[in-house]
């Protein structure tokens, strides 16, 4: 082998076919390769932008709105070609930003009512059918269910068990009234 030889991995490398630049830091990205090809996702790219150094003069949004799609694809440009946003990092973030869909899979997936996901999340029922019906679902909530699924999936293999552990919510029983002389009983966790 040369050192000019390219070898093919077999995975897919992200690629995108359209890109459009939003007001306040979104993206509308059509995939034309990799995983996602073919979907249309709405990109918010400010944790990138604020988050690393290399794209702080992308905090100024009106410039940030003039970037266009370089490389075939594999990155997105401002000005010169000194200042990319990799696709790679594009799909990354899309990744972690879910639509009200993929959300509603998810509990569907994890047979989790809006009030076990209210529970689980620290949201409340009325904010968790937001999320289901219109979203925005915000970055830290799709990772906090990633996170949920992974481990609700390595507990299930580990234990070896037939089915995932179904998470139940609802009011505690209601304890039998005690006598005053009688001792208090331990409570058993719902």
């Amino acid at each position: 082998m040369s050192v000019n030889d390219i070898d093919d991995s077999g995975i897919s490398m992200p690629r995108m076919a359209t890109v459009d630049l939003l007001p306040g830091f979104m993206l509308r990205v059509k995939w034309g390769e990799g995983p996602r090809v073919g979907r249309v996702d709405m990109v918010d790219v400010s944790p990138a932008v604020f988050g690393y150094k290399v794209y702080r003069p992308l905090r100024d949004e009106p410039l940030f709105l003039t970037g266009t799609i370089a490389e075939d694809g594999d990155a997105v440009s401002w000005g010169t070609d000194d200042l990319m946003m990799s696709a790679d990092t594009i799909q990354s973030l899309a990744q972690e930003s879910w639509s009200p869909a993929e959300f509603t899979d998810f509990l569907a997936r994890m047979r989790l009512t809006q009030q076990a996901a209210a529970a689980m999340l620290g949201r409340s029922r009325r904010q968790i059918a937001t999320y289901a019906t219109r979203g925005p679902i915000p970055r830290v909530v799709t990772l906090a269910c990633y996170g949920f699924e992974s481990l609700r999936r390595d507990r299930f293999l580990s234990n070896s068990i037939s089915q995932p552990p179904t998470v139940l919510t609802g009011s505690a029983p209601i304890e039998p009234s005690r006598s005053p002389g009688e001792p208090a009983r331990p409570r058993q966790r719902v």
